[in-house]
């Protein structure tokens, strides 16, 4: 089982970023799909959760500001984040949860919002 993630880097206040992660060895479609960070000396958050469904959540910090979206056909679910700030900087991990409770984590992607 593999989730890389992708798609992070350096942007300024006020730009955007797209995050994707891609998996394989998992049946993606079953698999809710979150998407955490961790920024430097504190806990991981969870950002955004999208359901086997399609059903949506996010902190209420990035409500407004970041969408997530799945596509079952390659297997990828992906993180659109707008109107960045610096306090969005962080690790941004990917997380795929099965209904039978089992986890898969990706790596992480920086992301780092900064003037």
């Amino acid at each position: 089982v593999q989730l890389q993630a992708s798609g992070g880097g350096l942007v300024q206040p006020g730009g955007s970023l797209r995050l994707s992660c891609s998996t394989s060895g998992i049946s993606f479609s079953a698999y809710a799909m979150s998407w955490y960070r961790q920024a430097p000396g504190k806990q991981r958050e969870l950002v955004a959760h999208i359901t086997q469904g399609g059903t949506l959540s996010y902190a209420e910090s990035v409500k407004g500001r970041f969408t997530v979206s799945r596509t079952n056909a390659k297997n990828t679910v992906y993180l659109q984040m707008n109107s960045l700030k610096p306090e969005d900087t962080a690790v941004y991990y990917c997380k795929a949860a099965s209904p039978w409770a089992t986890e898969y984590w990706g790596q992480g992607t920086l992301v780092t919002v900064s003037s």
